[in-house]
Parts: C-alpha cells; structure tokens; sequence
C-alpha cells in the first residue's frame, strides 16, 4: 500500500484529499485494489492497496508529484506501508490480523540514548535566570548571579540581605536547595537541584521524547511502531516495514519548537498583508496554515521549552479550547505582555526545518500569567492536536542513536517459514505419539491441543498482541506444556483403573485428581511468564506474552475441552467394559485395554 498524510500540522487529511490521490492515480492509469480513510492515532491517513511492489512504487511516484509539486516544502507524506491482505468480510466483523513484529516482518531497529543531563542543564539555565528575575521583582540586591557547573552562586554584600533572599527563593522556588558559603569578601547563596527536581526533570524529558518520537513517526507510515523506554535514559524504537533508514532518521532526528507571538496591527503590516508593502522592520511574515497571511511581532513572549503542560479542555461557554501551564518565569513576562495588549491578537507559531507556520491566532480577553487558555478552535479534535503538539511539539533533550538495525522483508518471511515449519513438526511429533500411546485418549487429547493452539492464535488476534519470533517459540512450547497436562489426565485414569474402578468411575475420578495438579503446576509457570514480562524488554517480553496466554488456553482446552470431548464419546454408554487408553498394567496380571 500506499500512505498519505499530513506534513503540517496545519493541514488536514480529509475526503477532498482521498479525492485528489484517486484523481492522480486514474491520470496516471495506475490500477489500485481500493482507496480509504484511516485513523493512525490522533491523525487521519489516505490509504491505498496494489497488487504488487512495482505498482506500489510506480504509485508512490505519482502521488509525490500531484501532491507536492513544490519538493522543497512538501504538503504531504508519501510513503510505502504494509496492509493486511485479510477477506473484507473479516475485517467488517473486526477480525484483525495479529501484529507482526521486526523479526517477521522486517524493518528498522534504533536504540536512542537521551541526553538527560543536557534536559538538567537547560532547567538551571532556566531556574538561573527565574531567580534573577524573582529577585528584582521583591527589591532583592545582589552582585552577582553565575552558573558554576551544577550550581548557581548568587553573591550578596551583607548577611540580612542574603538572609531576605533565602526565604523569597524557599517561598516561590521549591526545586531548589540553598546553602551559605563565602568568596573572598562577598556572601555566597548557593542553590542546587534537588535530587526528586533533578529525577523529575529527567522523567519528564524522557516521557516528552517518547510522545514526540510518537507524533514523528506517524509520518512514516508505519502503523504499529513499537516506543518504549529502556531503562533511565534509554528509548527503543522499532519500525516495522520500513526500509529507508535515512527516511526514518530524518523523521525521528527532526526538531520542532513552538513560539507564541504577538499580532502587528500597524498600518505597515496591514499593507505588506495585501502585498502592497514591504514587512515593517522588527516583524515576519507568515501563513495560518496554508491560508490567509499574519504579520507576527518577532519578540517572542514564550517558547515551547517552557511550557509545563497543555490538555484540551472546553471554555465556559462549552466551545473547544487548550488550557496551557508556563513556568515561572515565562508566566511573569506573559502576565506583563498581556495587560498591556488586551482585545489584541496573539497567535502561536509551529518551526520545523527552519520554516514557521501560524497554529492559531487568538484575542486576549483578560490578563493572565502561568495559566491560560487557548480559545477560538474549531472543534475538539484541533484542540487535542494543538495540545499534543504544545507538549511534544520539541524534543526536551538531545538523543542520539547508538544502535541501528535493518531487517529485510526476505529475512522476516524466510523467519516465518521456519517457525510455522518447527511448530507444525513438533504438533505432528506430539500427535503421533499420544495416538500410539493412549489411542482413542490420545486421538482426543491431540483435538483438545489443536483447539488450544487455535484459542491462542484467536486471543493474539482479538488482543491485537505483536507476534515476534520468540512468540512462535512459546507456542511451540505451549504444546509441549499443554500435551502434558493431558498425559497427567490419561495417566490418572488408567491408575483408577489399576486399582479396579468402573470406566465411568475412572474418566470421572481421573480428570477430578488431575485437575489440581494441573493447576498447581500451571500458575507457578504462569508466575514465572508475568516476572519475565514485567522485568524484560523486547523479544522476553514477546516471549512471555504468548507463554502467559498459552498456559490460560491450556488449561481451559486440556480440562474442560477433553473432558466434553470424552463425555460426548463415552458419556452415553451405560454399560461400558473398557477405555481404549492404551495397555493399563494391573499388579500380579496384566490386563485387557
């Protein structure tokens, strides 16, 4: 298939967009298997199905170029992806093909360390500066504030007035731990990070590089990234189906930031608006989305670095909005900006690779500082994206990538092929042998195996769980776990028989005794599957998930299967000799089956 989506957060995939890739493609006169609108995540994709690669890419080629006919500031994301080649009427039902993962499928694989220290680092430059400014504003003199390292020294003349400071920064600025010391002549205030600021900094960088990694990589294409963190200051992302590294690269490594402006009402600005004037010095030029022209202010009054949070919210009269928390300091400076510009415009602008296009443009009603919201948003959707792209709309720390990967398709097929090949000798090996061993028991114990193996593929399915190649070595060894809890059955019916019960005596009894021992020994390997995933990451976590699932379907399909299977043969038979169960060895003789 081919996939497109938005480059800009300002523009939106929609029918009209759908319309437009077919219009391109029967131009064209390149065939396709069927056209749609997709969710992937909080965006909106046009997908499109062929029946081969060389149409995929023939394709591909033709949507780059109806779609961006400008290469150097493309509108839109064209990129090769995979679909599910499941019946219609299977997906109509909801019955979704299981997720495969990196071994099976083939893509890229990057292990991204985050600089955290450098995220710590940008929070004293940060806090140095809000001390400054704190400082001024309570008529605190100082003579001096300096970054030293992990430090920030602030140099006082006398005791009282360090002792006034202390208790201004203990009051408004919590993250910080202050100790006294001396230079020469002056009195030294010394403040520090605190060890929980500095842990939550750290979290909070991670957590933001992760959504951001999330919002990026939706461009690609690729519609079951696996993004996860591993250990403090590592992230793994892999990327099924993608084989441009230099594509995904470019994607993940890309930066963004965020600016909030304010509008140039002058006559000047007015004038370059209709194009009738150059842009008055002091301001830029910009677009709301792909529309209308907005003269912005270049002074900016906050960037995305200091935003603390932004959720989509409603205003009080129940219309979209996004209510956003600043920091101290960009709070203070919005508290100023905004009194001296109330019922004027003030819009947020998004960079990416340099260029800047306008989010939204909203009225200050009222004076605000920390918090405040975004009003005039068209519907609750825009309000979920402009609060996504507010919160992730930069990376908080620098990453870089210290291991990279790449699995070809071939390989992942060629994994698939060897894996279905193993499981399905070692289901034929186990069948074999329960036949000849237990007969007519062991013909029903390989039935209730082969509905456990269809129960575990069925849960994977439903549960959407990504099947890796570790998965398909826990399937082959549910069947070894789950063939053993019916040798226990068939084991303890034929001891019941031994000690001289009636065949309908010994079925009940056997599978009754057994049913403890079964699950004795199943939720212990049922603890051991939940520690694996817990404490692991990426193929032991594939591993444990299938292993975890499987122990739950073999105790239901070994129980509660066989015995209903057996009942169905034997259950009618009121009088009934004997058990075709294989040869049961009585002491002193041996009898018949």
């Amino acid at each position: 298939a081919v996939q497109v989506s938005s480059q800009k957060a300002t523009i939106k995939v929609d029918a009209g967009v759908l319309a437009r890739v077919e219009s391109a493609l029967k131009q064209a006169g390149i065939a396709h298997d069927g056209a749609f609108l997709d969710q992937v995540g909080l965006n909106t994709t046009v997908r499109v199905r062929f029946r081969d690669p060389d149409t995929q890419l023939k394709a591909k080629d033709a949507l780059e170029r109806a779609l961006n006919p400008d290469a150097t500031d493309p509108a839109y994301v064209v990129a090769l992806n995979l679909l599910s080649t499941s019946p219609r009427w299977m997906a109509s039902i909801r019955a979704l093909p299981m997720y495969l993962g990196l071994d099976l499928r083939g893509g890229v694989h990057f292990l991204m360390q985050v600089n955290t220290a450098e995220a710590v680092n940008k929070r004293l430059d940060s806090l140095a500066g809000d001390v400054r400014t704190l400082l001024r504003d309570k008529d605190v003199r100082h003579a001096g504030i300096t970054r030293s390292g992990q430090q920030i020294e602030i140099r006082f003349r006398d005791a009282e007035t360090r002792a006034k400071a202390i208790g201004v920064i203990r009051d408004n600025l919590s993250e910080l731990a202050l100790r006294e010391d001396t230079a020469g002549a002056d009195l030294l205030l010394v403040a520090t990070m605190t060890p929980a600021a500095v842990k939550n900094v750290q979290d909070s960088a991670l957590k933001q590089n992760i959504t951001t990694l999330h919002n990026r990589i939706n461009e690609l294409g690729v519609a079951e990234p696996v993004i996860q963190q591993q250990g403090a200051d590592r992230v793994v992302v892999q990327l099924p189906g993608v084989q441009d590294t230099a594509r995904a690269k470019d994607i993940i490594g890309r930066t963004a930031t965020l600016e909030a402006r304010l509008v140039d009402l002058s006559a000047e600005a007015q004038a370059a608006v209709l194009g009738n004037a150059p842009v008055p010095f002091g301001s830029e030029l910009f677009t709301v989305g792909r529309g209308a022209p907005v003269v912005l202010k270049k002074e900016v009054i906050f960037s995305g670095q200091q935003l603390q949070g932004a959720q989509a919210t409603f205003d009080e009269n129940q219309r979209p909005a996004v209510s956003v928390e600043l920091n101290e300091a960009a709070g203070r400076v919005m508290r100023k900006v905004t009194r001296e510009n109330l019922k004027k415009p003030m819009a947020v602008v998004l960079f990416e690779k340099g260029k800047g296009e306008v989010l939204t443009v909203a009225t200050i009603q009222s004076e605000f500082g920390s918090r405040f919201q975004i009003t005039g948003l068209d519907s609750p959707s825009v309000a979920n994206d402009l609060a996504l792209l507010l919160r992730a709309g930069a990376l908080a720390a620098p990453m870089e990538i210290v291991e990279e990967r790449t699995i070809g398709p071939s390989l992942g097929a060629e994994n698939i092929r060897a894996g279905f090949t193993s499981t399905v000798y070692g289901f034929t090996g186990i069948a074999i042998f329960m036949i000849a061993y237990y007969m007519i028991f062991g013909l029903i114990s390989v039935i209730s195996l082969s509905v456990n193996v269809m129960l575990l593929i069925a849960l994977l399915s439903l549960l959407q769980a990504t099947l890796t190649l570790p998965g398909i070595a826990a399937i082959a060894l549910t069947l070894g776990m789950a063939i053993d809890a019916n040798v226990l059955i068939n084991e303890r019916i034929r001891e019941e028989l031994r000690r001289g019960a009636t065949p309908q005596q010994a079925i009940a009894q056997g599978y009754d005794k057994a049913f403890a021992t079964i699950l004795d020994s199943n939720v212990t390997t049922l603890i051991a599957g939940i520690f694996l995933f817990l404490l692991g990451s990426g193929p032991v976590r594939g591993f444990a998930v299938v292993h975890c699932l499987g122990i739950l379907t073999s105790i239901f399909s070994a129980v509660f299967v066989s015995r209903g299977i057996v009942n169905l043969v034997y259950g009618s038979r009121k009088r009934l000799a004997s058990l075709s169960i294989g040869q049961v060895w009585k002491p002193g003789a041996a009898t018949g089956k």
